[in-house]
């Protein structure tokens, strides 16, 4: 069987797209990275500027093929782009940036057709060292966008909570394609 399934991470320059696909994929994930020019490169050297790419191998033959969307606003064009064929979205938001329910909702909103269409999940990162908002500041803004979807408090360096994402993201897509 030479199946697969297409998934997205999105989110927030330097929230940890790359990092989160690095910790799951069974590849060596594939990168565009390059240097940080704007005032991203205060905070970290390099960003992605078209996608990174990896895969998880089942037992079956089925392949998850994993995509990270860059996270600044001027390669939004591969945004929509990258939605295309996808099963659905893993939105990472870090809880340390300024004001982490705005960029929920930047990322709830320009990826809105696909979350309807498919399914989603929210993964909240560096709630260790910031606590605010708590997960249900995060409930309380989806339901703002009359959505339901699993939040989950996650480091995306471990395999195992990027695992979890995944799993609550394939239980919000199951009982559809059953």
């Amino acid at each position: 069987m030479d199946a697969s399934r297409k998934f997205l991470f999105t989110g927030s320059p330097g929230v940890g797209k790359t990092t989160a696909i690095r910790a799951i994929s069974d590849i060596e994930p594939v990168t565009t990275e390059m240097a940080a020019s704007d005032e991203l490169a205060a905070r970290k050297e390099s960003t992605t500027a078209a996608l990174d790419f990896g895969e998880i191998r089942l037992d079956d033959g089925e392949r998850i093929r994993l995509y990270g969307t860059p996270g600044q606003r001027r390669f939004d064009f591969m945004w929509e782009l990258l939605t295309e064929g996808a099963m659905g979205v893993v939105i990472l938001v870090d809880n340390s940036r300024p004001d982490p329910l705005a960029d929920l909702d930047i990322y709830v909103e320009n990826f809105g057709q696909l979350i309807r269409d498919t399914g989603a999940v929210i993964g909240v990162t560096r709630t260790d060292r910031y606590s605010t908002p708590d997960v249900d500041a995060f409930y309380a803004r989806l339901g703002a966008h009359r959505l339901m979807l699993p939040i989950l408090e996650c480091d995306i360096r471990e395999r195992d909570d990027v695992t979890l994402l995944m799993d609550a993201l394939m239980s919000t897509i199951e009982p559809e394609s059953a």
